[in-house]
């Protein structure tokens, strides 16, 4: 898994990237099926924190959430990223129950 972390408008400082890896590793579980997980931070009035998730199967979520500071940004996304990663992985465990049965006659 690639990852990647862009600050626009600030200077992202070592104790803000380790708080950044470790909300990530939250989503450990994942970590195969993700091909690439790129972060944007942005700091104007307030803190805008973005993800781009890209899977090895093609499909790409995006999820994008505000603050007025940046741990509480991060966590909000990080929230509703592993409810997207989580629901995806479920969409994907679907379907292949589906073409495994398809396969067996059942």
């Amino acid at each position: 898994m690639n990852t990647e972390i862009k600050a626009v408008h600030f200077t992202l400082k070592d104790d803000g990237r380790d708080y950044l890896d470790r909300k990530i590793a939250r989503i450990h579980n994942a970590e195969n099926m993700i091909v690439d997980l790129l972060f944007t931070l942005t700091k104007s009035k307030d803190f805008t924190a973005e993800a781009t998730v890209n899977f090895r199967w093609g499909v790409a979520i995006h999820v994008k959430e505000n603050d007025f500071e940046l741990n509480p940004a991060i966590d909000k996304l990080m929230d509703k990223l592993e409810a997207k990663i989580t629901k995806e992985k479920e969409k994907v465990k679907d379907m292949k129950g589906k073409e495994t049965a398809k396969r067996t006659g059942v």
